[in-house]
């Protein structure tokens, strides 16, 4: 971890959080308040509580890094893919971005500094709180129980994203002193997949099934169980994969889970619109807030979704549905080729040079641009918050997991198991069926194509790619180099100075 980070989890400093106000409040719109050292915290319930959204904050961090650098992980892992290419305002422009899009990135340059800063902020809240949380005088045991379920949580979740993005990483579970930052050695992978086992396993039986609607955004046993069957189905684990994400699927695909309230929504579009947030399909959405008036002067406090503005379209003139953007992520040719016909293309890609050409209308072309755009976090004039700048004030949620998504692992966890092929049958068929899609044969080639259609420009392709062993082929005309590109070089700050750190294979 770089030394800033280092030096940050050595005297256990915790930021702080509130809740602020919006047309839907929720627990994790997010406004820092201030920082406090650990040993002086933790005085109260009201303490240990504003650790707990302290422990949640990384995850809507937008910069990271030694240099404050911005970091949406959707704009590196979209660029990284062959769902977008990297784009923006010239080959330099977000420079992490582009490295990762043509796999030129090294342990200097590439977003791997803001992937590593994040999330190891995020597992030293994680472990400050845990430590912390038994001995805060007047915390109800029931509180306890619950406070200490989303630290762990959180802390497999930041260590899931590490094991899957760098592979070989310290696995750090107690705040570190000055004297033993120096000290830290990575662990195997093994050891790092199972903590993040045995820590959603005490999770799920912690955590409420559901929340109240002022605690959007908290975690729930639903959300729980489904990152432990994500977990299971990277380690190949087929068939606990597929046992726990039935829990979340529920008895009969395409219905209601009569336990979490999770079914699919009748409109795919419907899913993505800051509108409709915490939506019956949603069972990990992360939390952004289009009402706390940010400038370019609170560059390192946003929790909005500055991610929104980078992908519209730059100079936008055209019939008033856009507000324009910075040209990043263009949609590849690919893609848009793969999603012709589909009823999820118009939800999913904008085709900007047709939208253009047929209005005698224009746009500023992006560098490598292909015409298409993401529309499922455009930045639509109808979502416009005027409070502050509106480029920096975008309130449109990320979804990290929902149930489309489970439907789907379960059912490749499932074929690979040689198990239930009925209920993996039904499991992709309530998906295409959702979208007026008739019936295609269960096989993995199904499932994977399914998986790319359904979840396009969300982030996932590239960890699918990886994991699949797809990557090497299907990114080879970007650059990637099998044996080498499958994860990400550590940072080279990491592995300087005298750290016993040491640097990933081929970088």
């Amino acid at each position: 971890m770089n030394r800033k980070y280092l030096k940050y989890i050595a005297i256990s400093l915790i930021g702080v959080v509130g809740v602020v106000a919006s047309c839907k409040k929720s627990f994790l719109e997010l406004q820092p308040k201030g920082e406090f050292l650990g040993s002086n915290f933790y005085a109260n319930p009201s303490q240990a509580l504003e650790g707990v959204v302290a422990a949640y904050d990384p995850l809507v961090t937008e910069t990271g890094g030694i240099d404050n650098t911005y970091s949406d992980p959707l704009g590196a892992l979209n660029a990284g893919s062959d769902d977008c290419v990297a784009g923006g305002g010239s080959s330099s422009d977000v420079n992490q971005w582009q490295v990762f899009n043509n796999y030129t990135l090294n342990p200097s340059v590439g977003p791997q500094d803001q992937f590593w800063a994040i999330n190891f902020q995020g597992v030293n809240r994680a472990d400050v709180l845990l430590q912390a949380l038994p001995s805060v005088p007047g915390l109800s045991a029931d509180l306890l129980k619950r406070y200490t379920g989303e630290a762990l949580f959180l802390r497999a979740h930041y260590y899931f994203d590490l094991e899957r993005l760098f592979k070989n990483v310290p696995l750090i579970l107690t705040p570190l002193t000055t004297a033993q930052v120096y000290t830290v050695t990575q662990a195997t992978p093994a050891a790092v997949y199972a903590q993040i086992e045995a820590d959603l396993t005490t999770a799920v039986a912690d955590l409420p099934p559901t929340v109240v609607a002022a605690e959007d955004g908290r975690v729930t046993q639903g959300a729980a169980k489904a990152l432990l069957g994500k977990v299971y189905l990277y380690e190949q684990k087929w068939a606990q994969s597929a046992a726990i994400l039935a829990d979340v699927n529920g008895t009969t695909p395409g219905g209601t889970n009569s336990t979490y309230g999770y079914a699919l929504l009748p409109n795919y579009g419907d899913i993505f619109d800051p509108k409709n947030k915490f939506n019956s399909e949603s069972i990990f959405e992360l939390v952004h807030s289009g009402t706390q008036n940010y400038t370019w002067s609170n560059w390192d406090q946003f929790k909005s979704n500055i991610y929104v503005q980078m992908v519209g379209p730059r100079s936008y003139g055209g019939p008033l549905y856009y507000s324009g953007g910075y040209g990043f992520n263009p949609v590849s040719t690919q893609l848009a080729t793969a999603m012709k016909g589909d009823p999820r293309y118009p939800y999913t890609i904008a085709n900007i040079d047709s939208l253009t050409k047929a209005t005698n209308t224009t746009y500023s072309p992006s560098y490598q641009n292909t015409g298409y755009f993401i529309q499922k976090y455009a930045p639509l004039l109808k979502n416009v918050v005027t409070t502050g700048t509106i480029d920096l004030n975008w309130p449109n949620d990320y979804i990290e997991i929902r149930l489309a998504d489970t439907y789907l692992m379960e059912a490749e966890a499932l074929v690979n198991a040689g198990s239930n092929t009925a209920r993996a049958q039904a499991l992709l068929d309530a998906v295409r069926a959702r979208v007026g899609l008739a019936s295609v044969p269960v096989s993995l080639p199904n499932i994977y194509n399914e998986r790319r259609l359904e979840l396009a420009t969300e982030g996932h392709r590239w960890f699918d790619l990886v994991r699949w062993g797809q990557a090497p082929t299907v990114l080879g005309f970007k650059g990637f180099t099998a044996n080498k590109n499958e994860i990400l070089p550590i940072p080279l700050n990491e592995t300087t100075n005298g750290s016993k750190i040491k640097q990933n294979p081929g970088y």
